[in-house]
């Protein structure tokens, strides 16, 4: 890597640290790009330079977030023989980052704004997509090793989506034990549902 390039790395990253230190302090809406000017040293052109825009940055920091998360999935799921098995612990690896991540308000916010410009939301839905075919692609492995009966698999992928989604936001008023049981409970749910069966 040339020099030039090198520091345009280097300062992309220094605004990237920067802003997420302030997101995660402030939440999405009350960080302004002049709190990341103050923050960093660089003018609004240089940040703009690198992001285009706000929502850029963000989503720039989204996706690091996103590919940080997965890496540590891939390591661990090798742990987890069977499908039923990575099934909690992915809800368990989801409760732990959500509960740590400076981040995870913040997107919150992001991700329920109603007004954000076209080409962010569809970015947005991009990654929505991503995560349902996260779920897609676990559960198949499921069907296929015989562990779950063929189904809807893209229905159920939604409503495991949904399910994680909605406990983010109940695990931050807990305690840590308690979101791990709570995350724990909502994979025995969705494996076992709460019917009684008769016979």
């Amino acid at each position: 890597m040339n020099k030039k390039k090198q520091q345009t790395e280097q300062t992309k990253k220094k605004i990237a640290d920067a802003s997420k230190a302030l997101f995660g302090q402030k939440g999405y809406k009350a960080t302004s790009i002049e709190d990341i000017v103050k923050a960093t040293g660089c003018s609004p052109g240089n940040i703009y330079y690198h992001f285009k825009s706000k929502e850029g940055l963000f989503l720039h920091l989204i996706d690091d977030w996103n590919k940080e998360w997965e890496d540590n999935w891939l390591a661990k799921e090798p742990l987890y023989p069977t499908t039923v098995d990575k099934l909690y612990g992915l809800a368990e690896h989801l409760a732990l980052d959500q509960l740590n991540h400076p981040l995870t308000r913040a997107v919150d916010e992001f991700f329920n704004d109603p007004g954000q410009p076209t080409d962010v939301e569809e970015r947005i839905n991009e990654m929505l997509s991503g995560y349902i075919d996260f779920n897609r692609r676990l559960l198949q492995k499921g069907i296929d090793n015989g562990e779950f009966e063929i189904a809807d698999v893209t229905g159920l992928a939604v409503i495991l989506d949904s399910l994680m989604v909605g406990l983010n936001g109940h695990a931050r008023r807990m305690e840590r034990g308690e979101a791990l049981a709570a995350y724990r409970l909502a994979i025995d749910v969705f494996l076992h549902g709460i019917a009684k069966t008769t016979r």
